[in-house]
Parts: structure tokens; C-alpha cells; sequence
């Protein structure tokens, strides 16, 4: 059965700061049990802000290292979870019903990608 990475995008500079509340974390761990239970979820979590970041970058056969923030970066990996779905419209639904968990003003983006096995 194919895997499937999901990177959740989120505009760090714009995100809302406010908690999202109970309803929301009840929301979502449903939603995590429920895709548990089905054993498609393989590994997820959120990840600390791109201030944090460092990226390392071969140019010129060397390596160097930018800290975080990034300016030229508006939207950031802010999370991911690691699925193994039948295809991929199953795991995109599994992505649409993430999104449709958050809140209605805030702004998210779920790239899902296959993971290309050898």
C-alpha cells in the first residue's frame, strides 16, 4: 500500500494566536483515533516555528547554514503526518477532513505527496 507525506503550510507571520479551545482538541483527537483505529496513520506531529529552523544548503561543493526566520518564506512547514492509504484520493480525504477541523478564519494548506518507493 502506497504512503503518502502530508505537509501542513502555515503562514507563521499571519497565524492566528488566539486558542483555538476544547472543541477543537476534541475535534482532533477524534480524528487522530479514528485514523489510528483504521491503521493508516503511520507517524504525525507539529513542528516549532522556522525562527528555530536552520537550513543547511550544498552549493558550490559546500555546506552552509541559514538560522531561521527565513524573509523570503511566507507560508512554512508547520506540521506533517505519514500515511499509508489505498491511493491517493483516500489520502486526500483523510487531508480534507484535518483541514475541516480548524477553525473557518484561519489559513492552512495540506500538500500531499506520495512517498516514491524503490
Amino acid at each position: 500500500m502506497p504512503r503518502f507525506l502530508t505537509l501542513i503550510r502555515i503562514d507563521e507571520q499571519n497565524a492566528p494566536t488566539e486558542d483555538p479551545g476544547p472543541e477543537f482538541e476534541k475535534r482532533m483527537a477524534a480524528l487522530l483515533e479514528e485514523i489510528t483505529r483504521a491503521g493508516v496513520m503511520l507517524d504525525t506531529a507539529g513542528l516549532t516555528p522556522a525562527s528555530e529552523a536552520t537550513r543547511a544548503t550544498w552549493s558550490d561543493g559546500k555546506v552552509s547554514y541559514t538560522d531561521g526566520p527565513f524573509a523570503e518564506a511566507k507560508e512554512v512547514v508547520g506540521g506533517y503526518s505519514l500515511i499509508q492509504a489505498k491511493d491517493k484520493a483516500e489520502a486526500l480525504e483523510w487531508a480534507r477532513r484535518f483541514l475541516q477541523i480548524h477553525p473557518a478564519h484561519w489559513n492552512l494548506t495540506a500538500e500531499v505527496r506520495e512517498i516514491a518507493e524503490n
